[in-house]
Parts: structure tokens; C-alpha cells; sequence
């Protein structure tokens, strides 16, 4: 941000204008981190459909007003030992280069699970507590005008005394939400404390994707080698 300051000397004269810089300090930031990662789609989207034939088999039918299926838990499959390291690994990486002394930590599932969003179906906005640290979804089929997932300024007081937007299409500091439009291979991470919602889904087909949820737990070993890609 810069203003030109005009200077008028001792004797009325205007002196050449001068630049007036604000430095900017941002703090407390909300990160969303994103990468592609389309080499897990495979055995994840098999273990997926088993878990979802399971469930419909139990459901029977989709329900008119809530129509989304949800699987139970698989991230112990081992089948997708990979991909659960990975996304393990990835979430004790952001921890660490957020600044938190993750040395004596390890990150641990506490959930993750497949949703399959049928049309007309939405996620309201929510947080999850219970000791998540860190949340985050992988997505498996995203038809056109699927929905998209929201993420929301987690801070009360500025949205108690929030303005007008000047162009709600632009991120800027003022916005009051953010969201982005998934793809296959898609595979998002946030904290567990930044609150998230998924948009009304539109296609006739549906959007799949797993959510996940990881807490921590005290390393019984304080050495710890990433071995995933440096966020």
C-alpha cells in the first residue's frame, strides 16, 4: 500500500512527491495446502467403492433430504498403507513448519472415511475437535458443476464486525470465505480449527471423496525422517 506525500518547503514551494510506504506484517495466518497427487487414485478409489458397496447394502436407499453416503473408518486397509503414510507424513510436516515442536510428536488417524455427495446434497460448515490437529480430503470424482469446498474465516471477532466486500470474487483479507473446485487426484490439508463446508452439488452424478482427521500422539522415538515432499 503507497500514497504520494506532497512537501510544500519554507517558502511555499512544492517539492518532488515522495513514496510513502506501509510495511505490512501478517500474522495468525489461515493456510490451505493443495497438491496433486493422481498415483494414489487407483487403490484408493478400489478400497473406497468396496467400503461404499458395504454401506448402500446396509442403507438400502438414499435418503431424500440427506443424500450422501458415508463409509466407516479404512484407514488401517492395507492396501492403502501408502497413501495413509503419505498423508500421515504430510500432516506431521505441516505441523512442524507451522513452528510446533514436533520432534516428540507422531500424527495419528482418528478417522477417515469415503463420502459420496448425490445431487442436491451439501456439508454444512463445521470444525472437528476431540484432538484433531490437522484435517483434510482426497478427492476421488468430481463431475461438472460438482460442489466445492469452502473454507471460512475462523476469526469472531472480525466476523462480528465484518463490512461489505468490494468484489466477493477476489481473496483478499476482507473475504469472508474461500473455496476451490476439486478434481481426481486432488488432495487438500488445513487445520482441524479452520472451518470447512462443501457447496449445494449440482451434477446428477455424484462427488466422491475421502475425509480424513489426524491427532497426535507422544513419539516413542524423538527422531523423525520425513519422507515426504517439503511443504
Amino acid at each position: 500500500m503507497s500514497q504520494t506525500v506532497e512537501i510544500i518547503d519554507a517558502d511555499g514551494v512544492i517539492q518532488e512527491p515522495i513514496e510513502n510506504q506501509l510495511e505490512q506484517y501478517h500474522y495468525f495466518p489461515s493456510i490451505v495446502y493443495s497438491i496433486k497427487k493422481p498415483e494414489f487414485l487407483e487403490v484408493v478409489k478400489t478400497v473406497s467403492d468396496e467400503y461404499l458397496a458395504k454401506r448402500k447394502e446396509e442403507q438400502k436407499e438414499i435418503d431424500d433430504i440427506y443424500p450422501v453416503v458415508m463409509t466407516d473408518s479404512f484407514y488401517a486397509d492395507s492396501r492403502i498403507e501408502e497413501f495413509s503414510n503419505y498423508v500421515g507424513q504430510t500432516a506431521w510436516n505441516i505441523l512442524q513448519n507451522q513452528g510446533y515442536a514436533m520432534e516428540q510428536f507422531n500424527t495419528q488417524f482418528t478417522e477417515m472415511w469415503t463420502q459420496e455427495h448425490h445431487k442436491h446434497s451439501l456439508m454444512e460448515q463445521h470444525i472437528h475437535g476431540y484432538g484433531s490437529q490437522i484435517i483434510g480430503f482426497y478427492f476421488l470424482e468430481t463431475p461438472e458443476n460438482c460442489s466445492r469446498v469452502i473454507f471460512h474465516d475462523p476469526r469472531p471477532a472480525k466476523v462480528q464486525i465484518n463490512l461489505p466486500e468490494a468484489d466477493i470474487t477476489q481473496a483478499m483479507p476482507a473475504s469472508n470465505m474461500i473455496n476451490f473446485l476439486p478434481e481426481p487426484g486432488m488432495l487438500l490439508f488445513t487445520n482441524s480449527w479452520l472451518p470447512h463446508s462443501f457447496g449445494r452439488h449440482a451434477a446428477d452424478k455424484p462427488i466422491k471423496f475421502v475425509h480424513f482427521n489426524l491427532s497426535i500422539q507422544i513419539a516413542e522415538k524423538t527422531c523423525i525422517t520425513s519422507i515426504a515432499e517439503v511443504i
